[in-house]
């Protein structure tokens, strides 16, 4: 079934007051700017349009002088390459002069400027990718991108298997825009060049990969393309396990806002050692290591917990794990037998998970024990360890009569386990700070 492309939403965006700054400034005889890729596409699709590429015959000295010219800011962020930054008002519009490929070796390319924007239309991914249009709204389209656009076909341009050999990361871009763009079932020629060409992922920096695997996973089609990565072989290539393609879909249904790293734990995360896993084969960034590795503990203690979970356990697990972990678990176990949670279990973890109830804190520290006469060293730790057994025992308590409790259990702990008494150490076992 065709979509209808809204021409409209495009010209609305050529009427953009800083967009139209950057077009006058760079407006020459015998030069050509035009509006290219995602800005494009995404426009004739009705969807909301955020970065806007530009590309122009102008060669880079040239955007920078004439930029700087109009009073606006011209950052030379990879002017080696053709790309100059025009920033006006805080909004950055990349400006690239036209290219032409002059050779490639699956993961860069040499390239030479040109003025042929068929030629640079041409060297692009996908034929979706390759729509141009010039000030006075006329779109440009020399590969058949705007019947694709509207029938939701992902294709490359020219023969797929050549694209993909000119850069590995197409592969997982073929999947990822048909999981974004595409209708229906993925383009044939480009399902069969992108299994062909599995070998050429190991050739990618594992940033790369880990880039285009979290777009993919939050695209509106990732489940159903998640499970032809799995069915071809390539999602075991990418994550170095099994996916475990039900939770992904039944978390895709159940969340309000798709969440990349949440995601990827539905996927991949079954224990601490598949968080190692993907920190190491994904290049993950310690934030995301982190939220993986504290997903696992919360899952494990969620998907092990006898029903129902009433709000003293939820109290428990969010001290013990962390709001975030144990709501992103609760989520992505999410029509699983376990766990149940009663609706007041339900409600506190919301406020939890909301930051509108405070995650509770053990009441006693190893600060406080010292200054009551415990010495340093592994029977304070000892100590710590008892009061925090019998706190989450007790439902993580933290009035002033749990906290003098608690203090007095974990002093006595600690001298015993260092071979003293209370009394010994000549101070009150519960001091007032």
């Amino acid at each position: 079934m065709s979509l209808l492309l809204d021409e409209r939403a495009l010209r609305a965006v050529l009427a953009r007051p800083r967009l139209a700054r950057v077009l006058d400034a760079l407006s020459a005889p015998t030069e050509e700017t035009r509006l290219v890729g995602g800005a494009v596409r995404d426009a004739l699709l009705g969807r909301p349009v955020a970065d806007i590429d530009l590309a122009t015959t102008l060669l880079p000295e040239a955007v920078v002088a004439r930029a700087r010219d109009a009073g606006l800011k011209p950052v030379p962020t990879g002017i080696a390459h053709g790309t100059v930054t025009v920033v006006v008002e805080g909004e950055p519009f990349e400006v690239t002069t036209l290219r032409e490929d002059v050779e490639t070796d699956g993961r860069r390319a040499v390239v030479r400027f040109g003025r042929d924007f068929s030629h640079d239309a041409a060297r692009r991914d996908f034929t979706v990718n390759a729509l141009s249009v010039t000030p006075d709204g006329r779109v440009h389209d020399t590969v058949g991108g705007l019947a694709d656009l509207a029938e939701g076909r992902v294709r490359f341009i020219g023969e797929a298997r050549q694209r993909i050999r000119e850069d590995y990361l197409r592969t997982l871009r073929f999947f990822r825009f048909h999981a974004r763009y595409g209708a229906g079932a993925p383009d044939p020629e480009g399902l069969a060049a992108a299994i062909e060409a599995r070998d050429g992922l190991a050739q990618l920096s594992r940033e790369r990969v880990r880039g285009e695997l979290l777009k993919l996973l939050v695209a509106p089609g990732a489940p159903a393309v998640t499970t032809i990565l799995s069915q071809t072989g390539l999602l075991q290539r990418l994550i170095g396990g099994i996916g475990d393609l039900g939770r992904l879909a039944r978390l895709a249904a159940a969340e309000a806002q798709a969440d990349p790293v949440r995601r990827l734990a539905a996927l991949a995360v079954r224990s601490g050692a598949d968080a190692e896993r993907l920190r190491e084969g994904l290049r993950l960034s310690n934030a995301e290591h982190a939220r993986l590795s504290a997903y696992a503990g919360a899952e494990a203690a969620l998907h092990g917990a006898p029903a129902p979970l009433a709000p003293a356990d939820v109290r428990r697990l969010v001290a013990e794990h962390g709001a975030g972990a144990v709501s992103d678990a609760a989520l992505v176990l999410t029509g699983e037998p376990r766990p149940v949670l009663t609706p007041d279990a339900a409600d506190a973890l919301a406020r939890f998970a909301a930051g509108a109830e405070p995650v509770p804190v053990l009441p006693v520290t190893g600060a406080a024990l010292v200054a009551a006469g415990a010495p340093p060293g592994r029977g304070l730790g000892q100590g710590l360890a008892a009061a925090r057994r019998a706190w989450l025992a007790e439902g993580c308590p933290t009035d002033a009569a749990a906290k003098a409790r608690l203090r007095a259990l974990a002093l006595a702990s600690a001298l015993a386990a260092a071979g003293g008494t209370p009394e010994d150490s000549g101070r009150s076992p519960l001091p007032k700070s």
